[in-house]
C-alpha cells in the first residue's frame, strides 16, 4: 500500500468514526427526545434561541452524520458540524475547563477531527469520489503583471 492509498483510508476511517459520532447523538436528540425535548434542554443549559438553535443542531446532527458516512458533501457536512461543536464549546463546555466529563476536550477533539476532513476530503468509499470521477478540475494560474 502506497502512501497516498494509506492516506485515503485513515482519513475513510476518520470520516466513518465521526459520522457514527454525530449519527447517534442526532439520532438521539431527533428520535428519542424530539425537538420539543431538545428545545427545553438548550432552553434549561442556557443556549441562546433555543426555538431555533436545537432544531438546526439536532438536523445539522443527522444529516451531517448521514452526509459523512456516505462521503456525499464531505467538506460541506465536516464545516457544519465544526460549527457546531464551536458552539458546544462556547456555550455549554468552556466555563467547565479542559477535561471531561464536563469541560471541552471531547468538543475540541471533534472540532478538529471535522476540520481534517473540511481541510483533505472523505478519503477511500466515498460517494464524492465516484461522483466527481472522470471530471477533471481545472486550474486558472495566476498571471503575474509584467
Amino acid at each position: 500500500m502506497n502512501t497516498t492509498d494509506s492516506r485515503s483510508w485513515g482519513l475513510f476511517v476518520l470520516r466513518i468514526a465521526v459520522a457514527v459520532v454525530f449519527l447517534v447523538h442526532g439520532g438521539q436528540k431527533l428520535f428519542v427526545f424530539g425537538f420539543h425535548g431538545v428545545i427545553g434542554f438548550f432552553t434549561q443549559i442556557g443556549i441562546p434561541a433555543p426555538g431555533l438553535s436545537a432544531p438546526v443542531v439536532t438536523l445539522v446532527e443527522c444529516f451531517g452524520g448521514l452526509a459523512l458516512l456516505l462521503g456525499i458533501g464531505t467538506r460541506w457536512a465536516a464545516i457544519l458540524l465544526a460549527v457546531e461543536m464551536v458552539g458546544a464549546i462556547l456555550f455549554v463546555h468552556a466555563k467547565n475547563g479542559f477535561f471531561l466529563p464536563t469541560g471541552f476536550e471531547y468538543a475540541f477533539t471533534l472540532v478538529a477531527a471535522n476540520v481534517a476532513l473540511a481541510l483533505a476530503g472523505p478519503g477511500a468509499l466515498a460517494l464524492d469520489n465516484f461522483l466527481h470521477r472522470g471530471r477533471e478540475r481545472t486550474v486558472t494560474p495566476i498571471r503575474r503583471a509584467a
